[in-house]
């Protein structure tokens, strides 16, 4: 079937795309790649793949171009849900005879109540969805695919077997070919990277269990599945001969870092490439592997810290210590690797004590740019689960993640600490660790360098101020 993989326009600047952990409005503009989508794209000959989002479409024009193909994948999230599902019956009520079906964490952990929520939705695929896709494509019977819950002929909701966890990693086709086709890699901006970037997994799953993490709860799961160190580095090279205007690569894995043998190979040949990169990382990468990574070509790490409260990481199973994190970040520091740390406000054990003392850790570990969230009980997780059994969710249980503006919101809260004081507690978090004269200061010499990065950075002041507005609107 004439295919295309969507993202439906929602909240203005909300990145809830296939490849977004944080689903919700950013402090500064962003976007990640879809990449959720380009991968079953990928196996699927003639696909589309289209993000209405970060191309600045209407809803309007998305409907446009969607009524043209006769199957529609749309990729969903828990704040883009009831958006989504309202733009798939316009898109049925323009033309009836498309077959839309939806993808992503949200419909993967509740199947028969997203196929309840619109009857515009003939199917949504279950665990990883990609040959899921293709042989929904290929016409196969809806009775034989397995990972589908589908909308049968008589109205009924039924659930096929699990599709089992993809093992070979490696005969998933590149994803960075559909980037350079259906994509304007210009759209793909994030603070902390070159501009413009590629954003690419050599694996998926993670081994570590978080109990708010959604991906590994709900699609990847916990065992870390990876692709050859040859495979990963050809999909490089093919970046770099097909791509030149990309400066750098992400890799985008949970915890890139988990195999240090697999990553020290890997930026080896990243060296060899003469390729800039980053990745994901865990705060307890030794020394001599950092050092080697940073050899070649390393440029920044992004490390989920989520707490300076040691009885908090262990709340949430971080399998993390603050002196092993400290120590990290100062190995970081000696060999000049840039660090993205991101934190967590809100999680369970919070209290206005733990709040403080996290400010106080970040500011003391000094990463070069951060990112703070309020503790999001996606359904699927362990810390939904919590939420719901505790009474930590509003009363009448609904999940409200993110405001009418896609700001991310405060949905949890405690007898001792409020939403409110959670959610004020984040702009608090920002503007402590942001407006110190140390940290003014290392913003300005970065402006210094060139007037690219001045504009850059202006821009992104704008941004930041006026998230700073909207939460208090």
């Amino acid at each position: 079937m004439k295919t295309l993989f969507l993202q439906v326009p929602s909240f203005d600047g909300f990145d809830g795309g296939a490849g977004s952990r944080y689903q919700a409005k950013r402090e500064i503009r962003s976007f990640w790649y879809p990449t959720w989508l380009a991968q079953p794209a990928a196996l699927v000959p003639g696909s589309r793949v289209l993000d209405a989002p970060a191309d600045g479409l209407t809803a309007d024009e998305t409907l446009d171009i969607a009524a043209q193909y006769e199957l529609v994948v749309i990729h969903t999230s828990t704040p883009s849900f009831p958006a989504d599902a309202y733009f798939a019956e316009r898109l049925k009520a323009l033309n009836p005879s498309v077959l839309v079906g939806m993808v992503g964490a949200k419909v993967a952990t509740d199947p028969h109540n997203s196929l309840e929520a619109s009857t515009a939705l003939h199917f949504v695929c279950r665990e990883e969805f990609d040959f899921t896709c293709k042989e929904i494509a290929e016409g196969r019977a809806f009775a034989d695919i397995r990972g589908l819950s589908y909308r049968a002929p008589g109205g009924s909701i039924e659930h096929n077997q699990a599709r089992a966890v993809l093992e070979d990693m490696d005969v998933l086709p590149f994803v960075a070919p559909v980037y350079k086709r259906d994509l304007n890699i210009e759209n793909y901006f994030i603070g902390y990277l070159k501009h413009p970037y590629v954003s690419i997994y050599t694996g998926r799953g993670c081994r570590s269990r978080c109990t708010f993490c959604l991906w590994p709860q709900t699609v990847g799961g916990h065992r870390y599945r990876v692709r050859s160190v040859a495979n990963v580095l050809a999909e490089v090279k093919w970046i770099r001969d097909n791509m030149p205007e990309v400066k750098e690569i992400m890799f985008d894995d949970d915890t890139f870092t988990d195999f240090r043998p697999r990553v020290e190979e890997i930026a080896r040949g990243m060296g060899e490439l003469g390729v800039t990169w980053s990745c994901n990382a865990k705060a307890n990468v030794p020394y001599s592997t950092l050092r080697i990574m940073k050899e070649n070509g390393l440029r920044l790490l992004l490390v989920g810290y989520e707490s300076g409260d040691d009885q908090i990481l262990l709340n949430i199973r971080k399998g993390l210590r603050t002196d092993i994190a400290r120590r990290f970040s100062d190995d970081c520091r000696k060999l000049s690797i840039r660090i993205h740390g991101t934190f967590i406000l809100g999680l369970p054990g919070e209290t206005r004590e733990t709040m403080e003392n996290t400010i106080r850790y970040a500011k003391e570990i000094n990463p070069h740019t951060i990112q703070v969230s309020l503790a999001a009980p996606y359904p699927g997780t362990t810390l939904y689960r919590q939420a719901v059994d505790n009474g930590w969710l509003e009363e009448n249980k609904v999940i409200n993640l993110v405001s009418a503006q896609g700001v991310q919101l405060a949905a949890i809260g405690y007898p001792h600490l409020s939403r409110e004081e959670i959610h004020q507690g984040l702009e608090t978090f920002y503007k402590r660790f942001y407006f110190r004269p140390s940290k003014i200061w290392d913003i300005v010499r970065e402006m210094l360098v060139s007037w690219e990065m001045t504009r850059r950075r202006l821009r992104e002041g704008v941004e930041f101020f006026r998230f700073l507005h909207t939460r208090e609107l």
